[in-house]
């Protein structure tokens, strides 16, 4: 049995704050690979510049290509429109049956993950993963598992991984300004937003 760790996002772009966390997560729970999920159309929030689907899949492919502990799952994109998580872990579940999921989430999302649509079968697909960002978070990740262990049988993990302080918002903006983004974003996802003139109306000239 392969522990398989699902990683999801709109990934607008992958930066190496992604990247990061998904190899602590990796390291952390012993995990055999971590699926990078892009979804085609986030459920539950608007974002702005969102990149057609299969730009950001692309962006997902090139950033894991020299990264064999992670790889990409194009399950959402090939769906279409709005993508549940309860969806494609089912989904999933099919692919792997013989494996185990690992559901990977930031410390928001786990502690308001009961209120998601389908939440008693997600508790049954996957182990429950979060890592928090600094001690401060520890107290009330941990009351919150012990909440879902004891009232659904939830299985949960909590990491201590430290984060990069990167964010999609930062890329699009330092992009928008001209700026240059080598230091948050792979080589070869920086050479395709360029080339394909991504998140400004005209492609920049840049020093390789």
């Amino acid at each position: 049995m392969k522990k398989i760790g699902v990683f999801g996002g709109t990934f607008n772009p992958i930066h190496k704050g992604h990247l990061h966390l998904a190899g602590g997560y990796c390291r952390a729970l012993g995990l055999d690979t971590v699926l990078l999920v892009p979804t085609c159309i986030p459920p539950h929030k608007e974002v702005d510049d969102l990149l057609p689907a299969i730009d950001r899949l692309e962006m997902c492919r090139l950033a894991v290509r020299d990264m064999p502990s992670l790889a990409v799952s194009d399950v959402e994109v090939r769906r279409g429109g709005r993508s549940y998580t309860v969806d494609t872990l089912r989904e999933l579940a099919g692919l792997y049956p013989d494996d185990e999921l690992y559901f990977l989430m930031g410390a928001d999302m786990f502690l308001t993950i009961e209120e998601w649509n389908g939440f008693t079968e997600i508790a049954r697909t996957a182990v429950l993963c979060t890592a928090s960002r600094h001690e401060g978070e520890l107290p009330s990740l941990k009351e919150h598992a012990r909440l879902l262990e004891r009232k659904y049988g939830a299985r949960c993990h909590i990491e201590a991984i430290p984060v990069l302080d990167i964010s999609s918002t930062e890329v699009r903006d330092a992009l928008a300004e001209g700026g240059d983004v080598r230091a948050l974003v792979p080589d070869a996802v920086r050479d395709y937003i360029y080339q394909n003139g991504l998140y400004r109306p005209v492609g920049p000239d840049f020093q390789q």
